[in-house]
């Protein structure tokens, strides 16, 4: 992926796709200095030497506010606040293959409403409870399932003992009668075709919007990654995104 404009940027959190109703978005991780300096009476000068601390990640959003389902940045962003949920944010399509950035997220703030006349806005802030993970895009969101169905297999690298994968799973639509309800599992294999292939973990089954997130623990030497579902109900349909990056156990 080269140099862009930032004119598209694919964030969502929980059950709401915030794309097309947020104009700014700021992900920020650090990881604390710590001071270590000692004296050294072999030198005629001290140098600062420092340690790497407690890390953390940071996100902020803002845009356009609506409101009336979870979907909404409103309804979603109100339910969310105080908790922690799944978060993913892209920096552009969100198509398989695409960078994404995944993690879980404490909903900090929430604020809305501005100037007469304006249209009217929110913002938020969110703060991790989980590593923040560099990966991919394993479903893209605009790709509506009707039936059981697996994904495309993609190498995200295998899992030493100090590594896990983390996973997040955002149901973005629902429709169909009789409990429509989808299912999805992460699998994992040592060859691109998935010829045998081991569910490393499942998400709760999904019967309305919303986001979760797991944890896969090293080590695991596969390296090629993918997503399953399974789907029942009447005429049902599901819109839903799912991302995987490996970080620090």
């Amino acid at each position: 992926m080269g140099k862009f404009v930032l004119t598209n940027c694919r964030l969502f959190a929980g059950a709401a796709d915030l794309t097309a109703n947020a104009n700014k978005l700021e992900l920020a991780a650090e990881v604390e200095s710590k001071d270590v300096t000692a004296f050294n009476p072999n030198s005629g000068q001290t140098w600062t030497e420092l340690l790497g601390g407690l890390a953390s990640t940071k996100a902020s959003g803002e845009g356009q506010w609506e409101a009336l389902d979870l979907s909404k940045v409103d309804d979603s962003t109100w339910a969310a606040l105080g908790g922690v949920g799944a978060w993913t944010a892209c920096p552009a399509g969100a198509n398989v293959g695409d960078v994404a950035w995944v993690t879980r997220m404490l909903t900090g703030s929430y604020q809305l409403g501005g100037q007469v006349g304006d249209v009217a806005p929110w913002s938020a802030d969110w703060s991790s409870s989980r590593p923040l993970a560099r990966g991919q895009v394993l479903h893209p969101p605009g790709t509506p399932r009707t039936t059981t169905g697996t994904g495309t297999s993609r190498q995200l690298g295998a899992l030493t003992a100090a590594q896990a994968l983390y996973v997040t799973l955002h149901v973005l639509s629902i429709s169909g009668t009789a409990t429509p309800t989808i299912t999805v599992a992460v699998e994992s294999d040592d060859n691109s075709g998935m010829s045998t292939p081991t569910t490393r973990a499942t998400f709760a089954a999904a019967t309305v919007l919303g986001g979760q997130a797991v944890k896969i623990p090293g080590a695991v030497t596969d390296d090629w990654w993918r997503v399953k579902w399974t789907i029942s109900g009447t005429t049902p349909s599901f819109l839903f995104i799912s991302a995987a990056g490996i970080g620090p156990a």
